[in-house]
């Protein structure tokens, strides 16, 4: 009985996880730049696209865990 409270912090600590690519984000003067750029793209791209492939990463743990405690749902 003691495992749901403690498995619901688990869940909320890695959900955490999905405000970085939205704090990331969120403050555009931040990364309103040109400079430097990479092959040619100027910062202000290349940044947005870089957290495109990080926010897919960081859902990839996400995602393990939720399917880990579903599946342990499922066969009790």
């Amino acid at each position: 009985m003691d495992s749901g409270p403690a498995k619901r912090r688990g869940l909320r600590a890695v959900h955490l996880l999905l405000l970085l690519p939205f704090l990331a984000l969120l403050w555009v003067p931040f990364y309103n730049r040109t400079d430097p750029e990479l092959a040619g793209i100027p910062f202000f791209y290349w940044y947005q696209m870089l957290w495109i492939l990080l926010g897919a990463l960081i859902l990839l743990p996400v995602y393990l865990v939720e399917e880990r405690d579903s599946g342990k749902g499922d066969s009790a």
